[in-house]
């Protein structure tokens, strides 16, 4: 699911994208610690099946519910490792897919999982930026927590364009399935000051305007759902899961003050946008 894409983010839409997840302190470059095996290093994103706070029965019910239109054609903006999209392949047989990201590593944890599927036929991973992409049009078209990957417009006014160009990747009666963050409620200036750096109540439109959005940009809304407590729980606590662990035993490795100050501070993060930020799954139908 969706993770930092053609360019970085001003902020994250659910929880922190995996190009905003260094292993490196930001102070350090990568080389100044080569010759360290990956043992030596934190582990990243091991703990998570998707990229986001979505539940195995939530995924299982959007799945069927995409696989009854029988799309034939896959196409997953801003893939991560793409578990969304090989669970559709596993749903739809003969369809085809491809899935779009920037992030070498986590593309390259996508074709193993393909592979040990029986799935690396269907599917092609591909590193490069989604913007302005010519991959479309796709009979289903994934774009979860990555819309701001499809525009060169800067957060929070990339949501309007995204669509648009959502709705021009997408065939005739085909569906999207747009995984998109959105304030539950309008957050205190004490909760803005705790979340991502220059964090703005303007960051994210309300559930109705993300809905009127979408319809603005020429489509039908087939399904409205958003992700709960226990699946926020359960993604942000296993996105640090990892780093934790680590820390625990690695104390005094030179990559641990980076790494325990990028966990702190996510986990801070995390804590102020907490049942303030939400995260909608929204079925997509174009118009015409």
């Amino acid at each position: 699911m969706g993770r930092g894409r053609g360019r970085a983010a001003r902020r994250p839409p659910p929880g922190i994208r995996a190009s905003e997840y260094p292993v490196y302190p930001a102070t350090a470059p990568p080389l100044a610690f080569r010759g360290m095996t990956d043992a030596d290093q934190p582990p990243r994103l091991t703990r998570l099946t998707f990229h986001g706070p979505l539940s195995e029965a939530r995924a299982d019910r959007i799945v069927r519910r995409l696989a009854r239109n029988g799309p034939a054609t896959v196409l997953d903006i801003g893939c991560g490792w793409g578990e969304m999209t090989l669970r559709v392949l596993e749903a739809v047989p003969g369809a085809t897919a491809t899935g779009l990201d920037v992030n070498g590593e986590d593309l390259e944890r996508g074709r193993r999982d393909a592979e040990a599927r029986g799935l690396a036929g269907r599917v092609e991973f591909v590193r490069e930026s989604a913007e302005r992409t010519a991959r479309g049009p796709a009979d289903l078209v994934l774009c979860l927590g990555a819309s701001h990957a499809l525009t060169d417009t800067e957060p929070p006014h990339h949501t309007v364009p995204a669509l648009e160009a959502l709705r021009g990747l997408v065939s005739p009666g085909g569906r999207v399935l747009l995984g998109e963050g959105f304030w539950q409620r309008t957050p205190t200036a004490a909760e803005l000051s705790g979340m991502w750096p220059g964090a703005s109540a303007s960051d994210h439109l309300p559930l109705a305007g993300l809905v009127d959005a979408a319809t603005g940009a020429g489509f039908r809304i087939e399904w409205i759902e958003t992700a709960n407590e226990d699946e926020w729980e359960e993604f942000e606590s296993g996105y640090q899961a990892d780093a934790e662990e680590w820390l625990a035993s690695h104390g005094d490795h030179p990559l641990a003050a980076g790494t325990r100050e990028r966990v702190d501070r996510h986990r801070s993060a995390w804590l102020h946008y907490r049942g303030v930020l939400g995260l909608a799954y929204l079925t997509l139908i174009p118009v015409g």
